[in-house]
């Protein structure tokens, strides 16, 4: 799932040499720390939150099928 994620991060940004993202696996939650470069913060959010929540719902449902709970955080 990390690898979706960068995906689709890399394809939103100007910078996605920058993009990193971290995964963080616990028992029943996995929680991804989603970097991006400077000005690009934005572009991952979207207008209004949109794009950001359609990345969480995406990783989510593939989440439910392992079982787990699934959680993007997204920082600059």
């Amino acid at each position: 799932m990390k690898e979706l994620i960068e995906h689709i991060a890399k394809a939103l940004v100007d910078h996605p040499d920058k993009v990193e993202v971290k995964e963080i696996a616990g028992e029943k939650t996995l929680i991804y720390e989603l970097r991006v470069g400077q000005g690009d913060l934005g572009k991952v959010i979207g207008k209004e939150g949109r794009t950001a929540k359609s990345i969480r719902a995406i990783i989510s449902a593939a989440a439910m099928k392992q079982g787990k709970r699934a959680q993007l955080e997204i920082l600059e």
